[in-house]
């Protein structure tokens, strides 16, 4: 594994976070929680942070919109429980 090359200049990011799951709300994502304060803790900023409920359309609608802001660099998600029947 390569290491860090300490004479680039480090760049935050702006960085959103979603979390897809029917069950969990802000309070209790100990999942995207732990990945604010760890994007954080390492220099970048939290951009944005979303909860949805696992829905192909729901999802698509808040990562278009994160796609097309120009305040945010990058996108994780989390949660989910893999694909289901469509109904």
């Amino acid at each position: 594994m390569a290491s860090i090359d300490e004479s680039k200049q480090f760049v935050p990011l702006n960085i959103a976070v979603l979390t897809v799951s029917d069950t969990r709300s802000l309070a209790d994502d100990k999942s995207g929680t732990t990945l604010a304060e760890r994007l954080t803790a390492a220099g970048h900023k939290l951009a944005a942070r979303e909860i949805t409920v696992d829905d192909v359309d729901a999802i698509r609608t808040i990562v278009k919109r994160w796609i097309a802001d120009p305040g945010i660099d990058a996108i994780i998600t989390t949660g989910g429980t893999g694909f289901t029947a469509a109904t």
